[in-house]
């Protein structure tokens, strides 16, 4: 297992991984259909889109986090 100082880090790539695939999987279907390419289509735009969304969902957590933080009202 990993520290817990990992988590945030780790929380980010599985987060980024799991909804670049999902959206990156939509897209393509919408795209190009449910051909014979479709899984090597899906692959790489996957992997293209999760290179750009690991690194945005560490910067944009925080930043996230200190929102919804300045939305909810305390004590409840």
């Amino acid at each position: 297992m990993f520290p817990q100082r990992f988590a945030p880090l780790l929380f980010g790539l599985i987060l980024s991984g799991l909804m670049s695939l999902l959206v990156s999987g939509i897209a393509t279907w919408r795209a190009a259909g449910f051909g014979e390419s479709y899984v090597s289509l899906w692959l790489g735009a996957w992997l293209t889109a999760w290179m750009v969304a690991f690194p945005t969902v560490l910067v944009v957590a925080p930043l996230t986090r200190k929102l919804v933080g300045l939305l909810i009202r305390k004590g409840d």
